[in-house]
């Protein structure tokens, strides 16, 4: 009896240590800590509207800081010339990081364990790659730097697997990518800035984690300049650093709505001096913000409340360093996982519009009769890829090759332009689209009618080519 006593007593206390060792395993040791990137150097030297502060800045560092004891910190990037964009798995257990091993050498996507904080390389490109995030299946995504006929020279977006596999190009418009977030809808958002054939604001793109459904989020007022990754609130709020335009330094906390991201702007630091760099909103209700009040000053770590709009305590700063941005190591509801329709075994998707007469200044000016539009010219990167004559109520439906950039402009019947280019679109394989008209208000949704093009057979583009064979993909 006493010798069983004893073996329960020991089946007990082994028990216990195994549920601790279990759970201290499962559990991160940076745990509610911040993960900062801070610099020597001086952010207001960067070029802010096309996103070099964040995206290559050099002798960065990656540090954690525990908020309640600011003054115990651990260098994180120890080994590394320089470091920054730190971004937290869902389950709180890996930081992804973009990072220079050498000041000579391109920037590349790491890994890290949060337990035993090694880290390890994800990508290997000749080419700089920057901006990492997860997605919810536990990919990577990440801008990389693409030079080509098509793209010319951008940033475009591409995932893969964490350990460097599977490489999948994203994006295919001649556009600069970067600076994304994932939302918990499962959509990528990320700021794009069109290079041709002009360079153009930047704007907020949302688009599915397979590069389908790309379309414009949010888009300040002409020469507004975003300055900053977006985070979404618990309360269905986008957060993001914004200026009233390229020339103004002055970067402010902006809000707008998830539900309607166009129509919900509010800027919640107007009536603070100052300058803000990054925001990142925290389990509490209340952010943190990268902030400054003078040039002269350096950036630090603030609380903000948004109840109030005001500044709260300092919650890190130092005086040799610049302070760009945080985020917090902590477990969160992981994202949606959303299916994919691209089927790399098909070489077009389809594009359908309802009525191109259907146009943002037609529906607010009823009482002005604007030029009539018959056709539509597809514009690709170098020339055109077509001319195709629309039904006649406005619409039509098009077989496009796929990962092909193209712009969409209205033609009157003899060849003037209506309405100028759109902006750049591409379809993945197999993708379907769908849009409303040509310029159209972004939330407006279609009429419950058939369009008459979807009777008949789409028209191939570029229009030189007769037939394209591979599986089907018309719609039923």
């Amino acid at each position: 009896m006493y010798t069983k006593r004893i073996h329960l007593v020991s089946l007990i206390l082994l028990t216990g240590l195994s549920c601790i060792f279990s759970i201290s395993c499962n559990r991160s040791s940076l745990d509610g800590k911040l993960i900062i990137t801070q610099t020597n150097g001086n952010p207001a030297g960067l070029n802010r509207v096309t996103g070099e502060s964040w995206r290559y800045v050099p002798t960065a560092r990656i540090i954690a800081v525990d908020p309640d004891k600011p003054s115990l910190i651990k260098v994180l990037s120890e080994g590394f010339y320089s470091a920054c964009s730190p971004e937290i798995s869902p389950d709180g257990k890996f930081m992804l990081f973009a990072a220079q091993r050498k000041q000579e050498e391109n920037w590349q996507i790491w890994i890290m364990d949060m337990e035993n904080l090694k880290s390890s390389k994800v990508t290997s490109f000749t080419e700089n790659c920057t901006d990492p995030v997860f997605l919810p299946n536990g990919r990577a995504v990440f801008s990389k730097k693409t030079a080509n006929d098509t793209v010319k020279t951008g940033h475009s977006l591409f995932s893969c697997n964490t350990d460097g596999t599977d490489i999948r190009q994203l994006t295919f418009h001649p556009h600069a990518n970067f600076a994304t977030t994932v939302l918990k809808d499962g959509r990528l958002l990320t700021i794009t800035r069109q290079l041709l054939p002009g360079v153009a604001d930047p704007m907020f793109m949302v688009l599915r984690p397979d590069g389908t459904k790309a379309d414009m989020f949010y888009k300040g007022t002409r020469g507004a300049a975003l300055l900053s990754r977006a985070r979404e609130t618990d309360d269905g709020r986008i957060l993001f650093i914004e200026t009233d335009s390229s020339s103004d330094a002055k970067g402010n906390v902006v809000s707008i709505s998830y539900n309607r991201p166009l129509h919900s702007r509010m800027n919640l630091t107007a009536g603070i001096p100052g300058n803000f760099n990054a925001v990142f909103p925290m389990p509490s209700g209340k952010y943190i913000v990268s902030y400054r009040a003078a040039d002269a000053d350096r950036y630090a770590l603030y609380e903000f409340d948004p109840t109030s709009n005001v500044l709260g305590k300092k919650v890190y700063g130092s005086t040799d360093s610049n302070i760009l941005e945080a985020v917090l190591v902590e477990k969160i509801t992981r994202p949606k996982k959303l299916p994919s329709e691209v089927d790399n075994g098909v070489k077009t998707g389809l594009l359908l519009c309802q009525d191109i007469h259907m146009t943002r200044m037609s529906m607010a000016d009823h009482s002005t009769v604007f030029p009539k539009a018959g056709k539509i010219e597809i514009l690709g990167v170098d020339s055109t890829l077509g001319i195709v004559q629309v039904e006649e109520d406005g619409s039509f439906y098009l077989k496009v090759l796929a990962d092909t950039p193209f712009q969409i402009r209205t033609l009157d019947e003899n060849g003037n332009v209506v309405h100028g280019p759109c902006d750049w679109l591409w379809l993945r394989p197999n993708e379907r689209r769908g849009c409303v008209g040509c310029h159209e208000d972004p939330e407006l949704v279609p009429e419950n009618n058939t369009p008459l093009a979807i009777k008949r057979s789409p028209v191939i583009i570029p229009v030189h080519l007769s037939e394209i064979t591979e599986k089907a993909v018309e719609l039923e």
